[in-house]
């Protein structure tokens, strides 16, 4: 009879510790990124080389401080496809990561199979947003468009334990 009982908590903890486990890592770290109005979709510039707001509405973001590649966002542009990609970055490379199917509007396997496609195109929104990370922005012909952090180059040295690539920045102290 102890050993039904026994079994029957084991059980029981690993139901409540899947339920934990599923939770914090779907909603618990998960925040609303509050819009600016102005400057939440910026674009890397071809002739100055630096991060410049567009034109944008509809603005939803996620972020979680517990990792710097958590952050997601959906926005609409008047802005056209070759007028975008006559004045800003291109990104080469760009891979779409999984938003929390609870925040609906980020669809990473559509932004992915459009990107590669050649649908969609996506651009430099800042690079070294954070040390190693940038911000990622795709924009398909109906309008709509997405933002993700991805790791660069240097991140993926960086952060693999090695010396960060010559035409990397050193690292922060303290990261």
């Amino acid at each position: 009879m102890s050993g039904k009982i026994v079994a029957g908590f084991i059980v029981v903890i690993s139901l409540i510790a899947g339920a934990a486990i599923y939770y914090l890592q779907v909603y618990a770290y998960y925040d609303e990124v509050v819009a600016t109005g102005t400057d939440d979709v910026m674009l890397t510039s071809l002739t100055s080389g630096r991060p410049e707001p567009i034109l944008y509405d509809d603005f939803k973001a996620i972020n979680a401080d517990s990792s710097p590649i958590r952050y997601r966002a959906c926005f609409t542009t008047a802005q056209s496809i070759p007028m975008l990609t006559e004045t800003y970055e291109p990104y080469e490379a760009a891979e779409p990561l999984v938003a929390p199917g609870w925040f609906d509007c980020f669809d990473a396997v559509e932004i992915g199979e459009a990107l590669e496609r050649g649908e969609a195109l996506a651009f430099l929104g800042q690079h070294n947003i954070e040390y190693g990370i940038d911000r990622v922005i795709a924009v398909l012909p109906d309008g709509r468009g997405f933002a993700w952090h991805q790791i660069n180059h240097c991140g993926e040295e960086v952060f693999d334990g090695k010396p960060a690539p010559a035409d990397c920045p050193p690292k922060p102290e303290g990261n």
